[in-house]
């Protein structure tokens, strides 16, 4: 296997740690990438990776993007991410997430935990049983804290309605197509508040079923996974997994804008270019997707109730705006302007 330092995605990370318990079936690895602002935050993903090396990449791009994305959010917090590699059945147990929490617990706060993909707030709850290093814990109505899908979909909403904005003028939200993939929390909750302003939206999803249910409640159209991105729409909004955007796909979409929650949307960073040269409006990810980490970081600093974390959400348009008009002014792709933005604040410019 590849040295970690060898493979692309290393970008000067502070540690990465590969973690297995045999009692469990636990196997794991975390990435902090940097800590220079604080605590490495981000989530623990639970995925089945056909090749082990994989997982490994993953954690790298992911815990990178945690560190732009808590800096461009303006939170004292680092960027780190955990993968919990998954069987071909995704058997999840409690005591291997009690054991990924011991994991946690033995980096002495340098990561502090919370949900992505594969996890609920449920098994947040069986994490904390082995680290205080957690957060996106049940909280009491009107607290920061708990499930950080519905704050990153209305950070999302935001950033969606600001792009319109940007690039067309266009106010509100009515009668603008929206091509939607992914259907679960964050994207489902994205097309609900589109539904509310008027929005047409077309939605797709790797369960079909999902998919289809949620475009017969909100009056939207349903096509198969594979078909959305070339679907004809204003925006489209990628909320799935990442690497979705490269150079085999970005020829086929027919749209104007790109802005979705899905984490590390460009499959190489080549990829901005190829956005910036068809004339595409892209709202980086990790400024877009970080109503969710608003929330649980503050949750865990204890900083602030649920008005401060919306508050926060909504200088999300603001952010983009920013990065969109370093854009149009000195010609850079806008995933570049954001990176550098980033780096510098993480003291890496």
């Amino acid at each position: 296997m590849t040295a970690a330092w060898d493979l692309p995605d290393f970008d000067d990370h502070e540690g990465v740690h590969l973690f297995r318990d045999r009692a469990s079936g636990l196997t794991a690895v975390i990435a902090i990438h940097s800590t220079t602002l604080g605590a490495g935050a981000g989530g623990t993903r639970f995925w089945h990776y056909a090749d082990r090396t994989d997982a490994i990449t993953d954690a790298l791009r992911l815990s990178r993007g945690m560190s732009y994305k808590n800096a461009m959010a303006g939170l004292p917090m680092g960027g780190a991410k955990g993968v919990i590699l998954a069987d071909a059945a995704k058997t999840k147990t409690p005591a291997m997430l009690e054991a990924f929490g011991r994991a946690v617990d033995s980096l002495g706060g340098r990561y502090v935990t919370a949900e992505d993909v594969g996890i609920s707030e449920t098994d947040m709850i069986t994490i904390s049983k082995g680290t205080r290093h957690v957060s996106g814990l049940p909280v009491a109505a009107g607290d920061a804290g708990g499930d950080p899908g519905p704050f990153t979909a209305y950070g999302i909403y935001l950033g969606v309605k600001a792009a319109v904005g940007h690039a067309v003028g266009k106010s509100d939200m009515a009668g603008v197509h929206v091509a939607i993939q992914g259907v679960g929390s964050v994207g489902g909750g994205l097309a609900r508040y589109l539904a509310k302003d008027g929005a047409k939206l077309t939605l797709a999803d790797v369960n079909s079923d999902r998919a289809k249910a949620l475009a017969a409640e909100l009056g939207g159209e349903a096509v198969e996974a594979e078909a959305i991105i070339g679907v004809e729409a204003d925006v489209f909004s990628p909320n799935a997994l990442g690497a979705i955007l490269n150079e085999y796909s970005i020829p086929l979409l027919k749209t104007g804008i790109v802005a979705g929650g899905a984490n590390n949307q460009l499959a190489t960073p080549a990829d901005a270019a190829r956005l910036h040269g068809r004339g595409i409006l892209y709202a980086p990810d990790y400024v877009i997707n970080a109503g969710g980490i608003i929330n649980v970081a503050l949750e865990y600093l204890g900083q602030g109730d649920r008005d401060e974390v919306n508050g926060r959400i909504e200088m999300i348009p603001d952010r983009l705006r920013a990065i969109w008009t370093e854009s149009a002014a000195s010609g850079r792709p806008a995933a570049d302007v954001a990176d550098a933005m980033a780096q510098k604040l993480i003291g890496r410019g």
